[in-house]
This record gives C-alpha cells, structure tokens and sequence, in this order.
C-alpha cells in the first residue's frame, strides 16, 4: 500500500517528548536546500514565519490559519501548498493543535541561485517564441496558495523521502525533486502572469486570444479548430505553442482550471451539485470522480471542512 507523507514524516527522528511545544522543528539539509518539519502541541497566534530564500510550506496535518500584509485570516489545511518570496513574513495562528493531535507542517527551503538558475533555464527554452510573455521570475506581489495536485502530492512524498533517507545517491534525488519543484511553482506563476495579460488585451498576441476563450469558457466543449483560428495558427503549431508554455495540452490546462475554479467555488460555500453544473460537468458523479483525481480529496470534504 502507498505512504501518504504524513506516514513518511513519522518515520523521521521525531523526539518522544519535543523540546518545544510551538513549532518544534526538525531539519534535514540538502544541496542548495533544506527541509524542515514542524510540529505544533499548543494552540498558539501570531508566530512569524520568514526565511532568507524562497520557502516552499506544505500542510500535513491539523490546520492553520495565516495572516500576510496583504491578506489576513488565509486558511492553510492539509493538501495545500503556500509559497513564500526570500524574505515575505507571514504570522501563524495554530487554532486546533494539541498534545495528542499536533499540527504539523514541512517547509522546504531552496537557495536563490537555484531559483535563478532554473528561472534562466526555463526562460531560454520559451525565448524563441512569439509570445509575448516576461521571463519566469518569482514575483513576490503575493504569497503562491493553491491546492495541490496528485502529482505534487506524489513530487513531495519523494522529495521527502529523499531528504531524510540515507540513500547513497541521496544529494541527486534531492536535488531533482526540487529541481521538479521549483519548476512547477515556476510554471503556475507563468501561467497566471499569462492569464493576467490575457485578460487586459485578449487580441495582443496569437496564444492569448485562445486562452482567453477558455477561462472564459469553462463549461464549454473545447473545439481545437476554432482554438487554431483564434491564436492564427494551424492545429499542430497551436498544439506545440500551447505545450511550450503551458506544460500541458489545451484538454488538460481546461480541466486545471475547471478544478482549480471548483475548488474556489467550494470554499465560497456554493454547494457541489451547482460547481458541477456551472462547470460542464454532465454527471455529479463524473465531477467528484475528477475531483477527487486531481486533488486525492472528493469535493465534499473541501465543502465540509471549509463549513467547519
């Protein structure tokens, strides 16, 4: 049976009687990394949180609450992923942490030549382009929160286990886990750099005007041919383009967004019947299995702990 991280962060040398009680921390170093995990036995407020470099923070289990400049009272449960600029503070409230059921958290700590080294990489690959989009950067206008998907749940099992395995080609694993990482928050950031840009001039340039349709219109069947006319290309240059900067298909960036649009839609309490049907969905049966794939969650749990 697989591991979920939580069972793979137990098997790291957690001491039986912790030496804090608020965010007893572990560390394993890497190469131009580390990871920590922290443990949480009290309910505690406002407890700072900011690291030199950019800081990678992933929920485990219990909750908490964060509070940024720019947004207070963010909700950081389980299968949630939060992003840190070098240097960002943000303040933690622990409302659920307790002896017997701490809250914990890992945070992964990637060096800024790392970062510029694979911003570079991923910039000289998208430069030959027509698109007018700016270089991946990390921009820190405001902290990444996203739900994560199976395959980033999947990326930090590894990269976990990686950290605190004595594997004899333990610094490599590391190093590509967090390579994969950096990569992914990379390339939400690009995208969202790109959707913005769409929405202020959806004609400017050939790939946006069909992106723009599809945020548009979530609920709608994708016609690859009208995609084409859109962006002023023929059928397998769209699909190249499209894969070039977004990573993935025109089909699969739609159903990104339809999960990513469902899961806000749930938070803001709309019930899963209505998420369903706004988004295209011929079957409720069909969205939660979806759902559920995407995220290793149903919808319905999302729904309840958020009413919780």
């Amino acid at each position: 049976m697989e591991q979920t991280l939580e069972q793979i962060i137990t098997r790291t040398n957690r001491p039986s009687q912790p030496a804090k009680l608020v965010e007893n921390r572990i560390c394993f170093a890497g190469p131009e990394s580390e990871l920590s995990v922290y443990d949480t036995y009290e309910q505690a407020s406002q407890v700072s949180l900011k690291a030199d470099s950019l800081l990678y923070c992933g929920m485990v289990t219990g909750a908490k609450v964060m509070h940024t400049k720019r947004q207070p009272n963010i909700p950081f449960l389980p299968h949630e992923s939060f992003i840190l600029a070098p240097k960002e503070e943000v303040f933690i409230d622990f409302p659920e942490a307790r002896l017997d059921t701490p809250t914990t958290c890992l945070t992964i700590e990637i060096s800024s030549e790392r970062i510029s080294q694979l911003c570079d990489r991923m910039h000289d690959i998208t430069q030959s382009s027509s698109i007018r989009v700016p270089s991946y950067t990390f921009n820190a206008e405001q902290p990444l929160h996203t739900l994560h998907n199976q395959a980033t749940e999947h990326l930090l099992k590894r990269l976990v286990s990686g950290f605190v395995q004595n594997d004899p080609d333990r610094d490599l694993l590391v190093d590509l886990g967090v390579s994969e990482l950096v990569t992914r928050i990379l390339r939400h950031h690009g995208r969202e750099t790109l959707l913005k840009y769409c929405q202020q001039d959806p004609e400017a340039n050939s790939l946006s005007s069909a992106l723009y349709w599809i945020e548009s219109n979530l609920s709608e069947h994708l016609d690859i041919y009208e995609l084409s006319k859109m962006a002023c290309m023929s059928r397998s240059r769209f699909y190249q383009e499209f894969k070039r900067h977004l990573g993935c298909t025109p089909a699969e960036y739609q159903h990104q967004r339809r999960m990513a649009t469902a899961y806000q839609k749930l938070r803001q309490n709309h019930s899963v019947t209505q998420v369903s049907y706004d988004l295209g969905y011929q079957s409720l049966s069909h969205f939660s299995r979806r759902f559920h794939q995407h995220y290793g969650i149903p919808p319905s749990q999302i729904l309840s702990k958020n009413l919780n």
